[in-house]
Protein backbone atom coordinates (compact mmCIF):
# COMPACT_ATOMS: atom_id res chain seq x y z
CA UNK A 1 0.00 0.00 0.00
CA UNK A 2 2.96 2.53 0.55
CA UNK A 3 2.92 3.20 -3.36
CA UNK A 4 -0.42 4.45 -3.36
CA UNK A 5 0.95 7.37 -1.67
CA UNK A 6 2.95 8.31 -4.66
CA UNK A 7 0.07 7.31 -7.04
CA UNK A 8 -2.20 9.74 -4.91
CA UNK A 9 0.46 12.64 -4.46
CA UNK A 10 -1.08 15.41 -2.23
CA UNK A 11 -0.46 19.36 -3.56
CA UNK A 12 2.58 20.89 -3.29
CA UNK A 13 4.24 20.86 0.26
CA UNK A 14 3.35 23.59 2.24
CA UNK A 15 4.49 25.00 6.11
CA UNK A 16 1.34 25.73 8.88
CA UNK A 17 1.72 28.33 11.53
CA UNK A 18 -0.23 28.46 14.32
CA UNK A 19 -0.20 30.45 17.44
CA UNK A 20 -0.63 29.37 20.87
CA UNK A 21 -0.75 31.00 24.32
CA UNK A 22 1.67 33.96 22.55
CA UNK A 23 3.97 30.86 21.24
CA UNK A 24 4.51 30.16 17.37
CA UNK A 25 4.79 27.14 15.67
CA UNK A 26 5.40 25.81 12.35
CA UNK A 27 5.02 22.10 10.67
CA UNK A 28 4.95 20.85 7.42
CA UNK A 29 2.25 19.82 5.66
CA UNK A 30 1.29 17.68 2.17
CA UNK A 31 -2.40 17.10 2.35
CA UNK A 32 -4.62 19.58 1.53
CA UNK A 33 -6.39 20.75 -1.52
CA UNK A 34 -8.56 23.98 -2.81
CA UNK A 35 -12.06 22.63 -1.93
CA UNK A 36 -13.69 26.23 -3.02
CA UNK A 37 -12.35 29.36 -5.72
CA UNK A 38 -15.00 31.71 -4.28
CA UNK A 39 -14.33 32.38 -1.59
CA UNK A 40 -11.08 30.72 -1.39
CA UNK A 41 -11.31 27.47 0.87
CA UNK A 42 -8.81 24.82 1.68
CA UNK A 43 -8.84 21.53 3.22
CA UNK A 44 -6.06 19.93 5.43
CA UNK A 45 -5.48 17.03 7.66
CA UNK A 46 -3.45 17.80 10.40
CA UNK A 47 -3.27 14.98 12.75
CA UNK A 48 -3.93 15.48 16.45
CA UNK A 49 -0.74 13.85 17.38
CA UNK A 50 1.02 17.19 15.83
CA UNK A 51 2.23 19.70 17.92
CA UNK A 52 -0.11 22.33 16.07
CA UNK A 53 -3.63 20.14 15.95
CA UNK A 54 -4.70 21.81 19.77
CA UNK A 55 -3.85 25.35 18.67
CA UNK A 56 -5.60 24.90 14.78
CA UNK A 57 -8.55 23.73 17.27
CA UNK A 58 -8.74 25.87 19.84
CA UNK A 59 -7.64 29.17 18.46
CA UNK A 60 -9.29 28.60 15.03
CA UNK A 61 -6.54 29.96 12.70
CA UNK A 62 -3.25 30.12 10.65
CA UNK A 63 -1.28 30.69 8.02
CA UNK A 64 -0.22 28.50 5.46
CA UNK A 65 3.02 29.60 3.57
CA UNK A 66 4.02 28.27 0.83
CA UNK A 67 8.28 27.51 -0.08
CA UNK A 68 10.00 26.95 -3.11
CA UNK A 69 12.60 24.60 -3.88
CA UNK A 70 15.15 26.69 -1.90
CA UNK A 71 13.92 25.90 1.21
CA UNK A 72 13.97 22.33 0.94
CA UNK A 73 16.17 21.35 3.52
CA UNK A 74 14.71 23.50 5.88
CA UNK A 75 11.07 22.09 5.23
CA UNK A 76 12.54 18.68 6.45
CA UNK A 77 13.98 19.98 9.19
CA UNK A 78 10.67 21.30 10.27
CA UNK A 79 9.17 17.88 9.65
CA UNK A 80 11.39 15.88 11.42
CA UNK A 81 11.13 17.60 15.25
CA UNK A 82 8.19 18.85 17.24
CA UNK A 83 7.07 22.25 18.40
CA UNK A 84 6.73 20.71 22.08
CA UNK A 85 10.62 20.19 22.24
CA UNK A 86 11.84 23.35 20.33
CA UNK A 87 11.22 26.76 18.83
CA UNK A 88 11.31 25.47 15.07
CA UNK A 89 11.81 28.84 13.45
CA UNK A 90 14.68 29.47 15.75
CA UNK A 91 16.35 26.18 14.94
CA UNK A 92 15.21 26.00 10.95
CA UNK A 93 16.05 29.81 10.62
CA UNK A 94 13.11 30.56 9.28
CA UNK A 95 11.53 34.24 10.08
CA UNK A 96 8.32 34.51 11.71
CA UNK A 97 6.28 38.13 10.93
CA UNK A 98 3.18 39.30 11.90
CA UNK A 99 0.06 38.45 9.90
CA UNK A 100 -2.55 40.86 8.97
CA UNK A 101 -5.82 39.04 9.94
CA UNK A 102 -4.67 36.21 12.60
CA UNK A 103 -2.38 35.81 15.36
CA UNK A 104 0.04 33.10 13.58
CA UNK A 105 2.64 34.22 11.99
CA UNK A 106 3.71 34.55 8.19
CA UNK A 107 6.69 32.95 7.34
CA UNK A 108 8.96 35.59 5.78
CA UNK A 109 11.39 33.35 3.32
CA UNK A 110 8.54 31.64 1.95
CA UNK A 111 7.00 33.22 -1.78
CA UNK A 112 3.22 33.02 -0.41
CA UNK A 113 2.08 33.17 2.50
CA UNK A 114 -2.55 32.84 3.08
CA UNK A 115 -4.14 33.66 6.03
CA UNK A 116 -6.33 31.38 6.83
CA UNK A 117 -9.35 31.14 9.61
CA UNK A 118 -10.61 27.58 10.34
CA UNK A 119 -14.47 27.28 9.30
CA UNK A 120 -15.41 24.00 9.60
CA UNK A 121 -14.40 21.26 12.04
CA UNK A 122 -17.25 18.51 11.30
CA UNK A 123 -14.42 15.88 10.02
CA UNK A 124 -11.58 16.82 12.41
CA UNK A 125 -13.28 13.93 14.87
CA UNK A 126 -13.04 10.97 12.48
CA UNK A 127 -10.24 12.23 9.76
CA UNK A 128 -8.98 15.26 11.65
CA UNK A 129 -9.60 17.33 8.61
CA UNK A 130 -9.87 21.29 9.03
CA UNK A 131 -11.70 23.15 6.57
CA UNK A 132 -9.87 26.83 6.37
CA UNK A 133 -11.14 29.88 4.56
CA UNK A 134 -8.39 32.34 3.17
CA UNK A 135 -8.94 35.84 4.67
CA UNK A 136 -5.74 37.85 3.42
CA UNK A 137 -2.84 36.70 0.97
CA UNK A 138 0.63 37.34 0.56
CA UNK A 139 2.95 37.01 -2.32
CA UNK A 140 6.69 38.20 -2.71
CA UNK A 141 7.07 39.59 -5.72
CA UNK A 142 11.31 38.77 -6.38
CA UNK A 143 10.17 35.28 -7.03
CA UNK A 144 8.03 35.48 -10.31
CA UNK A 145 8.40 31.66 -11.15
CA UNK A 146 9.05 29.80 -7.50
CA UNK A 147 9.68 26.08 -7.80
CA UNK A 148 7.37 23.59 -5.52
CA UNK A 149 8.25 20.24 -3.81
CA UNK A 150 5.86 17.97 -3.77
CA UNK A 151 6.51 14.82 -1.35
CA UNK A 152 6.41 11.20 -2.78
CA UNK A 153 6.90 9.73 0.34
CA UNK A 154 9.61 8.48 2.59
CA UNK A 155 11.70 11.41 2.40
CA UNK A 156 11.48 11.35 -1.82
CA UNK A 157 10.08 14.69 -3.36
CA UNK A 158 9.45 16.04 -6.87
CA UNK A 159 10.10 19.80 -7.85
CA UNK A 160 7.71 21.55 -10.02
CA UNK A 161 9.41 21.58 -13.94
CA UNK A 162 7.58 22.37 -17.40
CA UNK A 163 4.21 24.33 -17.67
CA UNK A 164 1.45 22.39 -19.59
CA UNK A 165 -1.36 25.10 -21.11
CA UNK A 166 -4.46 24.02 -22.81
CA UNK A 167 -7.85 25.20 -24.07
CA UNK A 168 -10.33 25.18 -20.84
CA UNK A 169 -12.88 27.10 -22.31
CA UNK A 170 -12.23 29.57 -19.51
CA UNK A 171 -10.53 32.74 -19.35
Amino acid sequence: MSGVYQLLEPGPVVLLTTSNEGRCNVMTMSWHSMVEFEPPRIACVVSRADYSFAALRSNRECVIAVPDVSLAQQVVEVGNCSGRDIDKFARTGLTPLPAKEVDAPIVSECFANLECRVIDTRLVPRYELFVLEVVCAWGRRDQRTPRTLHHRGYGVFVIDGEELRLESGKR
